[in-house]
C-alpha cells in the first residue's frame, strides 16, 4: 500500500495480529506474499487456459472486464487457497464458528477499463451501520497493482461510515453513483499499490472500487469472500457445483461451501447434517419416504 504507515508491531505480536488491528483500524491490511511463485505460476496459467470469453455485462462488472465466478470449483489450487490458514486465521477472529465462503471470483480488468462505481461488498446486508461486518472480502493480485492499470482504491475508515455517509454508493440507489458522494470520494480515495502474490483483506462494509486501467495490460486478480454462518452468501454453490464435485473437496472446504451445521439447525437437510447428502447414492429423505404430499 502508497504511503501507508504500519503500527509497530509489540514484542510477541505476530503479523496475523498486526492486521487484524488493521482490519478493525482502517478497514483493510495486506498480507504479502500470500502466494508463492509456485501458486501464483498455476493460478496464471489457469487464466492462460480461461480467459477470452467471460466479458462483464454492465458498468458494475465492467464490460473490458473479465470475471470467472465460482473459481473455488475450477482448479484444486483455488480450494487450497479458500482455506489458507492465515486467511482463515482472520476469519476466526471476526467470525462465528462455521461461517461461509460467500463468494469466489476472478476478476481480470483490461485496458480502457473506467473505475467501478464506489461500493461496499455487503450492501445486500441491511443492517443499520455502523455495524460489525458481516463478511470479509480478499482481492488477491496475480500481476502488480498500480494507479495506472485498475488497482483496487478503498476509503480507509470506512467501514465505520453510518448508512448516510454511504448513501449513494452503489447499490443504495437503484445501481446509480450519487455523483455528491463519487466527488467527496474522490480526495479520500488511496489506490492499492502492491505487488503480483499480494492479498488486499478489506471489511465487508469498507468503501471501494476497482479502479481505471490506463494502461496497456491487463490486471490480473481473484476474490474469495467469507461471510457469517446465518447470512446467505453471495453464490449458490449448493446450485453452482455438483455434489459429486465436491465430494472430493477437503472437509474444511465442504464446510466453507455450507454443508456444515450452524447450532443448533441452520443448514440442516430433513433433520440430517448437510455433509450426508454427499454420500454416494444418497436418496434425499422426501424421495425415499416414497409418499405424494
Amino acid at each position: 500500500m502508497a504511503k501507508r504507515e504500519r503500527p509497530v508491531i509489540a514484542a510477541g505480536q505476530t503479523a496475523g495480529a498486526r492486521q487484524l488491528a488493521e482490519l478493525h483500524d482502517q478497514g483493510f491490511t495486506i498480507i504479502e506474499n500470500f502466494l508463492d511463485p509456485a501458486r501464483l505460476a498455476r493460478v496464471n496459467a489457469c487464466y492462460d487456459a480461461w480467459l477470452g470469453g467471460h466479458q462483464g455485462r454492465n458498468n458494475f462488472e465492467g464490460t473490458h472486464t473479465e470475471r470467472i465466478y465460482t473459481l473455488v470449483a475450477r482448479d484444486r489450487i483455488f480450494q487450497d487457497i479458500v482455506e489458507d490458514p492465515r486467511m482463515l486465521g482472520l476469519c476466526d477472529a471476526v467470525f462465528e464458528p462455521n461461517y461461509l465462503l460467500t463468494a469466489s471470483q476472478a476478476i481480470v480488468i483490461g485496458p480502457g477499463e473506467t473505475p467501478q462505481p464506489w461500493h461496499t461488498d455487503d450492501s445486500f446486508y441491511t443492517i443499520p451501520r455502523p455495524r460489525p461486518m458481516v463478511s470479509l472480502s480478499t482481492i488477491v493480485a496475480m500481476e502488480d497493482f498500480s494507479a495506472e492499470n485498475g488497482g483496487t482504491e478503498v476509503i480507509p475508515g470506512s467501514h465505520r461510515w453510518s448508512d448516510a455517509e454511504i448513501a449513494g454508493a452503489y447499490g443504495q440507489e437503484e445501481g446509480k453513483q450519487a455523483p455528491a458522494l463519487a466527488d467527496r470520494l474522490a480526495a479520500l480515495a488511496q489506490p492499492v499499490v502492491m505487488p503480483a502474490g499480494s492479498c488486499l483483506v478489506f471489511a465487508g462494509t469498507l468503501l471501494h472500487r476497482g479502479g481505471a486501467n490506463g494502461s496497456s495490460r491487463t490486471r490480473r486478480a481473484f476474490s474469495n469472500q467469507y461471510c457469517q454462518p446465518w447470512a446467505r452468501p453471495q453464490e449458490n454453490f449448493f446450485l453452482a457445483i455438483p455434489p459429486e464435485r465436491v465430494r472430493a473437496m477437503a472437509p474444511r472446504v465442504q464446510s466453507l461451501l455450507g454443508y456444515s451445521i450452524h447450532p443448533p439447525f441452520m443448514g440442516q437437510v430433513t433433520a440430517y447434517h448437510p455433509r450426508t447428502a454427499l454420500a454416494p447414492g444418497w436418496v434425499p429423505p422426501l424421495e425415499r419416504d416414497g409418499r405424494n404430499f
